[in-house]
C-alpha cells in the first residue's frame, strides 16, 4: 500500500526531485499509518497481497481472455440463425472466503451472456443467454484460480 501511494505521488507530481521524494515519503507514511489505524489496513495484509500479486495478474489476464471468448460466442449466437435457449443454472462452490465468492460472481457477470442473479452463502444462480454458456461453470478457470489465491492467503 505504501509503495502504491508513493508511486501515485510521483506520477501526480510529474517529476522526480529530492524535495518531491522527501515530501512524498513523509505524506505516504502518515497516510499509511492513518489507513492502518482507521481503515483496517495492516502490514500483514500488504504482505499477503504481495504474495498473491502474480496470481492476481494471471487471474486478470484469464478474465480478459474469458470476456473476449464470451463476446465472440455471444456475437455468434445473436447474429447466427440458431435461436438462444436461456437458462437459469444453480451451482455450489467450495470457495471459503466471501471475497473469493463475490469475485467469482462479478467475474461471471462481466463475461457477456451470463449474469449472476443470486449469491447466497456458497450457492450461485446464474442466468445464461444460452444454456451452453453455463456448461461446466462450477469448475471454470475462475474457480481454480480463486482456490489457489485462497491457499496462498491462508499460508
Amino acid at each position: 500500500m505504501f509503495l502504491l501511494l508513493f508511486l501515485l505521488w510521483l506520477i501526480f507530481n510529474g517529476r522526480i526531485a529530492m524535495d518531491v521524494v522527501i515530501v512524498g515519503v513523509l505524506l505516504c507514511v502518515v497516510l499509511y499509518f492513518f489507513c492502518c489505524k482507521f481503515l483496517g489496513f495492516s502490514i500483514k495484509k500488504d504482505i499477503t497481497i504481495a504474495k498473491e500479486l502474480p496470481l492476481i495478474s494471471i487471474y486478470a489476464g484469464n478474465l480478459i481472455w474469458e470476456v473476449i471468448k464470451a463476446s465472440l460466442a455471444t456475437t455468434k449466437l445473436v447474429l447466427g440463425s440458431k435461436k438462444p435457449q436461456p437458462a437459469l443454472i444453480k451451482f455450489r462452490t467450495d470457495l471459503k472466503t466471501n471475497t473469493a465468492r463475490v469475485l467469482l460472481a462479478n467475474s461471471i457477470t462481466l463475461t457477456p451472456g451470463t449474469i449472476t442473479v443470486d449469491l447466497t452463502d456458497d450457492e450461485y444462480v446464474i442466468h445464461c443467454l444460452d444454456k451452453s454458456f453455463g456448461e461446466g461453470i462450477d469448475e471454470c478457470s475462475f474457480v481454480k484460480y480463486l482456490r489457489k489465491m485462497e491457499e496462498v492467503a491462508n499460508k
